[in-house]
């Protein structure tokens, strides 16, 4: 496996200096959600040789969450047939998709990639699309016990994500059933229609006594983590993330990966597709590090005392 992989890169070496002497920029397509994800892009590309406006172009769509913004944004990208694209989150990469292009992709932070047809599977991606996913399925089913040890009167719950084309619920939901029926959750919630309809959810379960929210990876929460924290906040539900970030937010806790290695992780195969490498040749990855992220000022806000053992077991509390 290192011989070949030591091959491989031998002849994208080889690529790429060809592709120097031509005088050639490559061209790099990226629909993203925010300008952090650009500055990670950039930067990894960076240390393995590209420097934008000398070899290499970069044009950015940027969504920060909008909905309306990821169709037409993937159009003007694919107009300008670059070499290769970097779609970031799930919608960004369904938009990709929907335009049926044959460019190479890359995409990160995408969790049903196999699902919604864009590999055929993690070992063998067969096409012209691979990545890295920021989850595995059964983190559900995580999700779910977490937030009954940090609430264990909770009795309802909402999954909150974008419920329009190209989200990630069904990857997660299996294993959140499967763990809510066994710790006594007696209902379970979900936003229909579209983007608009997450509020609406997050409003309902305050009415609802002993209920808790639920949010899976999903751009558009994590474009407004700071509304979307202020908004449960009021209404004293407890919930668990995915994300570090809405715990920076005043979100009570999170569990998942770390965002920012997810990234450069697709940029290091974006690097790869620019050297020759082809698609269909790289494996999609799962991530093997999460943290657990608890913020006690969330709590104490809420009224919560949570327990010492999932205190202890924390990567990091915020006080």
């Amino acid at each position: 496996m290192r011989r070949r992989a030591f091959i491989l890169c031998v002849a994208m070496l080889a690529n790429v200096r060809r592709a120097s002497a031509q005088g050639r920029a490559r061209r790099v397509g990226a629909l993203i959600v925010e300008q952090t994800q650009a500055d990670i892009l950039e930067s990894i590309l960076k240390e393995k040789g590209w420097i934008v406006g000398q070899n290499l172009r970069i044009e950015y769509r940027i969504t920060r969450g909008d909905t309306n913004l990821p169709r037409a944004g993937a159009r003007e990208l694919l107009a300008l047939k670059p070499d290769v694209l970097f779609a970031v989150s799930n919608t960004s990469m369904a938009a990709l998709h929907a335009e049926h292009s044959d460019i190479p992709t890359i995409f990160a932070m995408v969790s049903n990639s196999v699902e919604m047809h864009y590999v055929e599977s993690f070992s063998r991606p067969g096409g012209n699309a691979t990545g890295f996913t920021p989850f595995e399925p059964s983190l559900g089913g995580k999700w779910v016990s977490l937030l009954k040890e940090a609430a264990p009167n909770l009795e309802h719950i909402g999954i909150v994500y974008n419920p329009e084309p190209g989200n990630n619920s069904s990857a997660f939901r299996k294993s959140i059933d499967e763990v809510a029926s066994k710790v006594g959750i007696v209902s379970i919630e979900t936003p229909s229609g579209n983007s608009s309809d997450i509020d609406r959810l997050i409003l309902s379960l305050k009415d609802k006594p002993n209920s808790g929210a639920i949010f899976l990876p999903d751009a558009i929460t994590y474009a407004r983590r700071v509304q979307i924290a202020a908004l449960v906040a009021q209404c004293r539900l407890p919930a668990i993330y995915p994300f570090r970030a809405f715990c920076d937010a005043g979100g009570l806790m999170s569990y998942g990966v770390i965002i920012e290695k997810i990234i450069a992780a697709g940029a290091s195969y974006v690097d790869l597709v620019l050297r020759g490498a082809k698609p269909a040749e790289l494996p999609v990855q799962a991530p093997t590090e999460f943290e657990l992220v608890v913020n006690q000022n969330a709590a104490r806000l809420l009224g919560a005392q949570l327990p010492p053992s999932l205190l202890a077991r924390a990567d990091a509390v915020s006080q």
